[in-house]
């Protein structure tokens, strides 16, 4: 616990037996028949110590770079680890709200960590003037956890710089439809972009991400990772998932996601205007884009758990930064689901 937040918790403890899950954003449905079956193969080769080439080789593919500049990770945790440990920044700084844990990694490792708190009332969009000009390590996730707003790609340039390490979380870029604000395989100094295979393919027991990132960089990581970090299956995932039919599956996957958000947002009482500011019973800021919404509520610490004494888990958001009990961020399921959720929700609000 740090200043009242507790940056060790996430999704997966708000989801107990019996209940429908909206606070983990592991895609619903997945992981997919044909990627368990090309999992299920490598089981075969579990005698062998795991080699990372083939894998490596279709990431690169996948993003059209030299594989020097992909480094696989156990999940993107662990890369955010790699990071803790590899680089020895002066000043550190997390613009939050978003994931905890890179923070929590970088001050495991000692470090000082400062903090850039975007506003509600400005949509908690990006402005890369708050960002002090003497940070050397900047971690901002696009799109954004638990916010859902997606930066503009520009105005993350604008915070690189000769002498900084520049760390963007992507790992929802995926489900964003064409990717547009993606800065995965730009080169840009100091820029290092993790992504992870987990929310869109349902890994996340399987434990596979990457970095991508100049060679430099990936090399200075690479030297305090340990070996044989992703396992065989591990490797047999990051391969089929990297293919055509799986990129072009998980850009179907983007587009179901942005339907079933905006029914999600309508369910709850939104509306048509949602993420443009509306204000009312439920509020919500910023243009969301990931498979999650952010919203505020009045009471919604209790609102939370009458959920869950109907059957529903959603996430807290009283653990990130900038945040309070009154957020609460919902996964974005297929409507059958939302319904079924928005019909208790409307019992509880109303």
């Amino acid at each position: 616990m740090l200043d009242g937040f507790d940056l060790e918790h996430h999704g997966d403890l708000e989801v107990g037996d019996g209940l429908v899950d909206l606070a983990v954003n592991v895609r619903a449905g997945t992981p997919p028949p044909w990627l368990i079956d090309e999992i299920t193969c490598s089981l075969t080769d579990l005698a062998s110590y795991p080699r990372q080439d083939a894998a490596v080789a279709a990431i690169a593919a996948r993003h059209r770079v030299a594989p020097d500049r992909v480094l696989l990770t156990a999940g993107a945790a662990e890369a955010f680890v790699l990071i803790a440990r590899a680089f020895r920044p002066r000043h550190a700084v997390v613009v939050h709200p978003q994931f905890t844990e890179p923070e929590a990694a970088l001050r495991s490792a000692g470090h000082v960590v400062d903090r850039v708190i975007l506003r509600a009332e400005d949509g908690f969009v990006l402005d890369p003037r708050t960002v002090p000009a003497d940070a050397d390590l900047v971690v901002i996730g696009n799109p954004t956890n638990p916010t859902s707003v997606l930066h503009r790609a520009d105005d993350l340039r604008e915070l690189a710089r000769p002498d900084r390490i520049l760390v963007v979380d992507e790992a929802f870029m995926d489900a964003v439809p064409g990717e547009p604000e993606s800065l995965a395989g730009a080169s840009i100094p100091g820029l290092v972009v993790i992504r992870s295979l987990t929310k869109t393919w349902g890994l996340a027991g399987l434990r596979i991400g990457y970095v991508l990132a100049a060679p430099g960089l990936i090399e200075q990581l690479a030297a305090v990772q340990p070996h044989w970090p992703v396992s065989t299956p591990a490797l047999a995932a990051a391969i089929a998932s990297s293919n055509e039919r799986a990129v072009a599956e998980a850009a179907q996957a983007a587009l179901d996601i942005d339907r079933q958000r905006v029914h999600l947002l309508a369910s709850l009482g939104v509306g048509g205007m949602a993420g443009s500011g509306v204000r009312g019973p439920v509020s919500t800021y910023g243009v969301p884009r990931g498979p999650f919404v952010l919203v505020r509520v009045e009471g919604g610490a209790v609102l939370r758990e009458s959920l869950r004494q109907r059957g529903f888990a959603v996430r807290r958001g009283d653990t990130f930064p900038g945040l309070g009990p009154d957020w609460l961020r919902i996964a974005v399921r297929p409507e059958d689901v939302t319904d079924g959720f928005a019909k208790v929700w409307r019992d509880l609000t109303s």
